[in-house]
């Protein structure tokens, strides 16, 4: 089944940064035992910059310290922050919007399901366009399914196969994302955290294993209560839905993204063909807070 929807191949960065060194990005080359290429045994992070500033740029480095800590990878995420700066600048991305990648593996080592001692992490950086305009005119149609995730969400590990299958199970269908169930509730999308609106209050699932702690999703909570909204950090159940007058997204490049359909086993469970008008004020908001850098 086609539905409504369109993707963009995307191209490989020119330069990256790669254990202490720039160089092209088809330089740069990962020894087969490294634990990330074995074991997904790494974390990463994504932060983005408007017309070359970075937005929220404490809180993304403080992100990544809580998922190195959590995976006891040794290293000062804040010694990153020059180096992010100097991918945008030798992207040619000073001016531009972009977004800067980070990916830390714990290393090469012998094979073993422990972790290893004294290993020196694997640390790969690069700048990359993002289009992070005209999204409030934009709709993202979603599918709904299983949560198939571990219980460590809040880790943004690049052990990311049960995410890329649900994402590329909604891909298939023409769809721009996939939110997820874990018993009758709604957690998070395959890669964005969910937002409903239902008699004027926003509901979200609250902090903890299940979701990735969204930086995003922090400036939009605080921006509601600049707003005066109300908003209940409360798992959303799916029986639910037919209640909600308004439902988002939110993520790092997804921004503030109205979301105006639901599919689930071939079937369109929710339909607004038009974005709301809380949603709107909270992109509008949104879009003053990060063009005002």
């Amino acid at each position: 089944m086609q539905m409504p929807g369109g993707h963009k191949v995307k191209s490989y960065p020119e330069i990256v940064y790669f254990n202490g060194e720039w160089m092209k990005y088809d330089q740069a080359k990962i020894s087969v035992f490294d634990r990330g290429f074995m074991f997904g045994d790494g974390i990463y992070e994504v932060t983005p910059f408007y017309e070359g500033k970075a937005f929220g740029l404490q809180e993304h480095l403080a992100r990544l310290q809580y998922s190195m800590d959590e995976i006891m990878i040794e290293l000062d995420a804040a010694s990153l922050k020059p180096i992010m700066v100097e991918a945008i600048s030798k992207s040619g991305l000073s001016s531009a919007d972009a977004a800067v990648y980070i990916q830390v593996s714990r290393g090469v080592a012998p094979r073993t399901h422990y972790f290893p001692e004294d290993v020196e992490p694997t640390i790969l950086i690069y700048a990359f366009p993002a289009s992070l305009k005209a999204f409030e005119n934009k709709q993202w149609s979603v599918l709904v399914s299983e949560d198939l995730r571990w219980h460590r969400c809040d880790i943004k590990s690049t052990s990311l196969l049960a995410n890329v299958k649900s994402n590329t199970q909604s891909h298939r269908l023409g769809l721009d994302e996939n939110l997820l169930l874990r018993n009758g509730l709604f957690t998070e999308g395959s890669h964005s955290t969910i937002f409903f609106i239902k008699n004027n209050v926003v509901y979200t699932h609250p902090e903890g294993p299940q979701i990735l702690s969204g930086i995003t999703r922090k400036f939009v909570m605080e921006i509601c209560k600049e707003l005066n909204i109300d908003v209940i950090e409360e798992a959303f159940p799916f029986s639910h839905l037919n209640t909600v007058d308004e439902a988002f997204l939110t993520g790092t490049t997804t921004q503030v993204m109205a979301v105006k359909e639901m599919f689930t086993d071939g079937n369109k469970i929710y339909d607004k063909p038009e974005i709301g008008s809380l949603t709107r004020k909270i992109q509008q908001a949104f879009i003053q807070k990060t063009r005002n850098l």
